[in-house]
């Protein structure tokens, strides 16, 4: 008998908001979330149990956690929030949820045999801290996590190394501190393989235009540089010959014109991942029309939602982006097209890399389970279930005098092109 029990935590989506999209101005009909029980499991989805084409001895358990902040939307049953809109901080979690959810149902046509247990990690009724109390952990096969900020990794990561269960992180931020721990695996890489993939690209495709390096003041972009530094040292290659500009966030235009060349093609890497000032950047390098340029982002770009915006016909062209992502998700056929058809038939919106991202981790990590079982480390090379994106995950060893594992990581990086809103692959 195949089946999977989806149990959840605190939270169960039942409702929907339903308002004309015209009077809210939303494309998006959203599922609500109302509070439930402590710590009662709820089955939501089972296979027929007269199916005897299989007859599986163990049921996996597998974790996923995603911050949904649900006590920020709903006092109890009663949805709280004032006006027409659901509040931003929701919304990448409840994607993410809206992913698990799909790759659950694809899972259940499979009589994939899985007990799927969901987590709000931002509920104030049971909150992580709490979550990592329980008596479950000792019956999990894996688990599979969006981390919202930095200091929440570490504590996880050590309890799926004391109970040697594979964790899966598939979102930035990235280790967040993790050491010698080979049950923790990045799907997004760290900001150190983004650099060096980004000098690598950079070196093979534009070191012939006019380099600047654009630094802001700030710790994480002093360690920035030094990977740029490192990368000039280690190079096979002719390194990068490039200047370094230090702004302020509030430079002027001026200061940026300064930097450039107007005789040759303007290449501006801009080393920090703080999206106001990257995208205060390319703003102002859209007004030096005169200049001839291409932005070279960190991976932090791909979330700027003002980069989207196509301009008015007649207008002139933006500048070019480019940045680096971990994912491949192709939207406009195959199975891409059909994943995100069914996801705006319900939702009547596009499909977020939030919701592909959960799909592709829960779908993927389960199968791998599944077929691979106690192996499930050892094999994590394997590109076996991918769905939409061919990760590379190596081990990432420390520098002791008998190295060991500090954690395994995708070093896959993939190349995109932004301008004016219009994106394609560049690799």
């Amino acid at each position: 008998m195949g089946i999977i029990y989806f149990k959840i935590f605190g939270i169960i989506f039942i409702n929907s908001f339903a308002k004309s999209l015209k009077q809210f101005n939303l494309i998006m009909r959203y599922l609500f979330l109302i509070t439930l029980f402590s710590f009662n499991f709820f089955s939501a989805l089972a296979q027929n149990e007269n199916d005897s084409t299989t007859q599986p001895n163990v049921v996996y358990k597998v974790v996923v956690l995603a911050p949904i902040f649900i006590d920020s939307a709903f006092n109890g049953e009663t949805y709280k929030v004032v006006g027409n809109t659901m509040p931003r901080n929701i919304l990448p979690g409840l994607d993410f949820y809206n992913g698990v959810m799909m790759a659950v149902d694809s899972l259940q046509k499979e009589k994939m045999p899985l007990e799927i247990l969901f987590f709000d990690t931002k509920s104030k009724t049971m909150p992580m801290k709490k979550i990592m109390t329980q008596k479950f952990w000792d019956s999990v096969s894996l688990i599979i996590s969006y981390f919202k900020e930095n200091n929440e990794i570490k504590p996880l990561a050590d309890l799926a190394k004391s109970k040697k269960i594979p964790l899966i992180s598939v979102t930035y931020p990235n280790n967040g501190g993790v050491a010698d721990n080979n049950y923790f695996v990045l799907l997004n890489p760290t900001l150190h393989t983004h650099c060096e993939g980004l000098y690598k690209y950079i070196q093979s495709n534009y070191s012939t235009g006019k380099l600047v390096y654009i630094k802001r003041r700030g710790k994480l972009e002093n360690d920035i540089e030094n990977i740029f530094k490192e990368m000039k040292d280690v190079t096979q290659a002719i390194p990068l010959n490039y200047t370094t500009v230090e702004l302020t966030d509030t430079f002027s235009l001026t200061q940026l014109r300064k930097a450039l060349d107007s005789s040759k093609n303007n290449i501006i890497i801009c080393g920090t991942v703080n999206e106001k000032f990257g995208l205060r950047l390319v703003n102002s390098l859209d007004q030096l029309k005169n200049f001839k340029k291409t932005v070279i982002g960190m991976p932090t770009f791909d979330g700027i939602k003002e980069l989207n915006t196509i301009p008015l016909e007649g207008a002139a062209k933006g500048s070019e982006i480019i940045y680096s992502s971990p994912y491949n998700f192709v939207r406009e056929n195959g199975f891409g097209k059909y994943l995100t058809d069914v996801y705006n038939d319900k939702f009547f919106a596009r499909a977020s890399d939030w919701f592909l991202k959960a799909y592709e981790a829960t779908y993927k990590f389960c199968h791998h389970l599944i077929k691979y079982k106690q192996d499930f480390i050892q094999n994590l090379s394997s590109n076996d279930f991918n769905v939409f994106t061919n990760f590379n995950i190596q081990p990432v060893l420390n520098n002791n005098d008998v190295p060991s594992i500090n954690y395994f990581e995708n070093k896959k990086l993939y190349f995109y092109k932004k301008q004016d809103g219009i994106l394609k692959s560049v690799e």
